[in-house]
């Protein structure tokens, strides 16, 4: 439970994120938002009129921690560090995947995040229609990696090797015999960790994106 103290907008929404870290956007009640401010429900809704209000600000609050795109930057340094930025935060709060666009009353962090998205590109010589384009796949996959990440069955990657293997049924050589080696050779090796797959798919992105930019 968070220490109890003189109540605001901001302490509701940070106590929100922090509910929604411990158990997800399902854990996130108004009760549960009071447990963990140490205060009782009704006082709440001094500060926020119902939940979606609360899913607002805490989707803006998810996009004000990623790192906004300079427009006088280089468009593709800047969509990198934006898109790694993206995934970073993405890992602390998965519930936010699915949530980040959903929202029909953005506030100015999210405005503040789209209006710098496009703004690099447009400065990048990208036209209407391609940074259109690249801002649908850039964040397609930014969105779609983080989502697959949050529900690997495990992420330890000293443990890959152990899960992979207990996977794999007694007759799986025989049958599975492909899939069978690409784990011998690739994911069961040391080191392995399926977050590493993140650079080379956003480069090719980047690098198809640089070409039809001309």
């Amino acid at each position: 439970m968070a220490k109890v103290g003189t109540l605001s907008r901001e302490r509701v929404l940070g106590g929100a994120v922090a509910v929604a870290d411990a158990g997800g956007l399902a854990s996130l009640t108004i009760r549960s938002l009071a447990q963990e401010l140490g205060v009782k429900p009704m006082s709440v809704y001094h500060h926020v009129a119902n939940k979606e209000e609360i899913l607002d600000g805490i989707v803006d609050l998810v996009f004000a921690e990623m790192d906004l795109p300079r427009t006088d930057g280089d468009w593709r340094t800047e969509m990198h560090r934006r898109a790694t930025s993206a995934r970073r935060v993405l890992r602390r709060h998965p519930w936010a995947i699915t949530l980040l666009h959903s929202r029909t009353s953005p506030g100015p962090a999210t405005l503040r995040h789209h209006d710098a998205v496009i703004g690099t590109l447009r400065a990048g010589g990208f036209s209407v229609q391609l940074t259109a384009h690249a801002f649908a796949l850039i964040d397609s996959y930014v969105y779609g990696f983080a989502l697959t990440e949050s529900t690997l069955p495990i992420d330890d990657p000293d443990k890959i090797a152990e899960l992979a293997e207990s996977m794999m049924p007694a007759e799986a050589a025989a049958v599975y015999p492909h899939l069978v080696a690409f784990t011998a050779e690739h994911v069961m090796r040391p080191g392995y960790d399926f977050g590493d797959e993140f650079e080379y798919g956003l480069d090719l992105i980047l690098d198809g994106l640089a070409r039809s930019a001309g």
